[in-house]
């Protein structure tokens, strides 16, 4: 009876994993060895918006659900909740293997592009080579720089969704359910939808080439098997993260990425999803997906280290530049000169562009025909503007589509396929004699990568070396340009000899093989080898020792004087205007409720409000503190959102008080009515938001419109999901809070009794009160979520239980085909 060979078996999964931690600790030693940190942008915004929610779990043990902190208050959906999905969390951390966040996400990366590439019945040690290729790119590690996490986890996820899909094609229905099930969920839970959405791309293209093959075959009840446990695989995963898109999907249709209420001039467009020129800001020219083959083809970065010994360095010295200067010209330097008006290269690998002509040679015509084809659509789509024709069309109607922007994403899709064809192409060819037609075809694959690169090499110095950035230029003098140029050539020049000399040194390694001269086992640790240095050099060119500081959250989020001034006198949860960058900037959130902030997604008529009147209403405020005047109280929508403070820098003398700022609540003596959004935003500017409210009387139900304006109103309790005030007034009344109004979920009861909560001003909350002393609390109780999230831990453990049962089956098969001793 035949018996696991441990060597055969076993082993190479060890050496794989070993190699792959050995990769993240090259990579993360500081993070993983010094307790250091690399300083992510995104990440310290992140925790600014969502630390509120953080200190409420923390303090109650409850989730906070409403952010108080950012934007005047909006769901927290996206910003920091915990639904439940306990099952799913222990399954990440096990993945994880310990490893704190990024480096856990490289390592993830690894392990999952690993077993899908098994799954395909590539080699061991060849799927080690096409793992790295995949999580070693530098469109990971640029990522992790600007603190792109979630966006690298969903990537890693990506490999093992299409890996549980392979198993399921291949007959292995309960193991494969179960991956998939289990793959998808986690890939959910990483919470980047846009990713999410192209491997939904990716994921329909494969299931159109194994229809065509199963009906080829003469299998199409197959074929519809597999759909159909996969189907039930997609459900759970969804199921298991209910309460995370349940809630998503409710908010989403309120925020910037759903339909706009508004038809004045310059609204975005009259249709759920975002404005084209914001969507498409960011597009790939027409050659740049060529950066993933030769990373400096276009110069590299748009801001590039370069040394002393470069062009513009030499040029500097020449023209008699202070050496202090020169040091800090070398440090950021445009050396990019494509299209874009910022960005840095998504490099993959030139043995995988290699390897990938290999796939188109000698793979399975329906694996070259899914990859190639999805290859090609995905550097399609992240042309985006510059191939208006087709992504025009397709975002006005690919469903979905016209809610994520930054389409050069979409590279991701190419840098999926071409490792995986490259390794499917590579571990075929090895299977074959090395007789002329196969010669043919490898030289092929070898001249057509190896020599375009050295063809670039030759015909450099005929380039242009132009780009869009260079307009900014203008005031530089002609040496410096020149030599700027002189530096974007070598750059070009000594990463296309590069690429060259990768490429040839694989070659050879086959070409050896192939001729008996090394054995399988040196070629493919000889090339494993060098995609680690090809891919591990280039993505270290951006995350390297010096991306790595000690304690920058700590750095960033440190009180200053003025947020210890502003914590001190405010005692009654008044809003603060950060002045400098008020919509892009989350840091005061992080200790103040703010007026503004950094989310991708704010509530659509918030957006409106800042784009209609609160953006005018700003540049009025910084006109008049410059006049040396503080008298604010002709600023009606910044006083409604009740904005005690402006903020303008770090020290006390940076914080200017507001006294004009409405309050928590208060009585209004006028209602105007008014029958749509556009008259409604209208108003809100020509009003005295103190006295006068603005209500849309074709949704909201206003039997009167004059009130005495008396009475009190105190806010006494205030937590992120929960308000309560005590009123005091002689006449019925109509109290306007300077709370945001959002109609999923808040409840609204006085002295107990449910009432109608009224849209006031565009975006606040009111209510209709009786004469009298009253209590008045806001409750946020979101069905979405205390629903999805109990649906989501159930569905959790019941998918568990399926892969425990699945891992378990797949042993049992395996001792019974193959003998395995008890």
């Amino acid at each position: 009876m035949k018996k696991i060979d441990f060597r055969k078996d076993i082993l190479p999964h060890i050496v794989a994993v070993g190699i792959f931690l050995i990769v993240v600790l090259i990579f993360f030693q500081p993070q993983l060895t010094k307790n250091r940190a690399i300083s992510q942008h995104d990440v310290f915004q992140g925790r600014a918006s969502g630390q509120e929610l953080v200190d409420y779990r923390n303090e109650t043990g409850e989730e906070g659900l409403w952010a108080n902190s950012m934007f005047s208050g909006m769901p927290g959906y996206l910003i920091n909740v915990n639904y439940n999905d306990t099952v799913l969390t222990l399954i990440y951390r096990t993945l994880s293997v310990g490893m704190p966040t990024p480096a856990n996400y490289l390592f993830i990366s690894f392990l999952c592009y690993y077993i899908m590439l098994l799954c395909f019945g590539v080699r061991p040690f060849l799927a080690m080579g096409g793992a790295l290729m995949f999580g070693m790119t530098s469109f990971n590690t640029i990522s992790f720089i600007a603190g792109h996490n979630s966006k690298v986890h969903a990537i890693a996820y990506m490999p093992l969704v299409i890996a549980g899909i392979r198993l399921t094609f291949q007959k292995k229905y309960l193991l494969g359910f179960a991956l998939t099930a289990i793959a998808l969920a986690l890939e959910i839970k990483a919470n980047h939808l846009q990713i999410t959405y192209y491997l939904l791309l990716i994921t329909v293209a494969y299931g159109i080439a194994e229809q065509f093959h199963h009906i080829a075959k003469k299998k199409t009840p197959e074929f519809f098997k597999a759909i159909g446990i996969l189907t039930i695989a997609a459900i759970l995963a969804v199921s298991a993260n209910l309460g995370r898109l349940w809630t998503v999907y409710e908010y989403g249709k309120s925020s910037i990425r759903g339909k706009s209420e508004l038809t004045v001039k310059n609204s975005n467009e009259d249709k759920a999803g975002l404005d084209k020129e914001y969507a498409f800001r960011y597009s790939n020219g027409i050659f740049e997906p060529l950066v993933m083959f030769i990373p400096n083809i276009l110069g590299g970065s748009s801001q590039q280290q370069l040394d002393s010994d470069s062009n513009l360095g030499k040029a500097l010295s020449a023209n008699r530049i202070p050496r202090q200067q020169i040091n800090q010209q070398l440090q950021s330097v445009p050396t990019y000169w494509g299209s874009q008006p910022l960005t840095a290269p998504y490099y993959l690998g030139a043995i995988s562009f290699f390897l990938f002509a290999i796939g188109i040679a000698f793979a399975d015509k329906k694996y070259v025909f899914w990859l190639v084809g999805i290859a090609l659509f995905g550097v399609m789509l992240s042309w985006g503007k510059n191939f208006s024709g087709i992504n025009y069309f397709l975002f006005d109607y690919l469903p979905g589509y016209n809610k994520f922007r930054s389409v050069t994403f979409a590279i991701i899709i190419p840098m999926f396929a071409i490792p995986l064809l490259g390794m499917l192409g590579l571990n075929t060819l090895l299977d074959k004699e090395f007789d002329k037609d196969v010669r043919k075809k490898f030289l092929i694959a070898f001249g057509a990568t190896g020599g375009f690169a050295l063809l670039l090499v030759l015909i450099a110095g005929f380039l242009n070396y132009s780009g869009s950035v260079d307009a900014q230029l203008g005031n530089l003098p002609d040496w410096f340009i020149a030599a700027l140029k002189n530096d974007r050539k070598s750059l070009l020049r000594a990463d296309a000899f590069r690429t060259f000399i990768f490429i040839t040194l694989t070659a050879l390694l086959i070409w050896l093989y192939f001729r008996k001269t090394i054995s399988t086992l040196v070629m493919s640790a000889a090339i494993v080898a060098l995609i680690g240095l090809d891919s591990g050099l280039v993505s270290k060119r951006f995350l390297n020792k010096d991306s790595f500081v000690r304690d920058p959250y700590g750095q960033f989020h440190r009180k200053t004087e003025a947020d210890n001034y502003i914590l001190s006198q405010n005692n009654n949860y008044q809003r603060v205007l950060y002045l400098l960058n008020p919509f892009n900037e989350a840091r005061p959130s992080y200790h103040h409720h703010s007026i503004g902030g950094y989310h991708g997604a704010k509530l659509r008529r918030y957006q409106d409000v800042i784009s209609y009147g609160l953006n005018d209403e700003i540049q009025e405020a910084i006109a008049s503190l410059r006049a040396g005047t503080n008298d604010f109280s002709d600023l009606g929508i910044i006083n409604m959102l009740n904005t005690g403070y402006f903020l303008a820098g770090n020290e006390k003398n940076a914080v200017i008080r507001n006294f004009n700022a409405n309050g928590n609540a208060w009585f209004v003596s006028d209602v105007i009515t008014v029958e749509n959004p556009d008259q409604e935003i209208e108003k809100i500017n020509e009003i005295n938001t103190k006295t006068t409210a603005v209500i849309d009387a074709s949704k909201f139900d206003v039997k009167q419109t004059n009130f005495s304006g008396q009475g009190s109103v105190t806010l006494v309790e205030k937590k992120p999901s929960y308000l309560k005030y005590e009123s005091n007034n002689s006449t019925d009344g109509l109290i306007v809070f300077s709370e945001i109004y959002y109609k999923n979920g808040w409840e609204a009861y006085i002295d107990g009794n449910q009432v109608d909560i009224l849209r006031a001003n565009y975006v606040l909350r009111a209510l209709m009160t009786s004469a009298g002393q009253h209590t008045i609390e806001f409750k946020f109780n979101p069905r979405p979520y205390y629903a999805g999230t109990a649906i989501s831990s159930i569905v959790g453990y019941l998918l568990l239980l399926i892969f425990a049962g699945s891992i378990f089956k797949a042993f049992q098969n395996l001792k019974n085909e193959e003998g395995i001793d008890d």
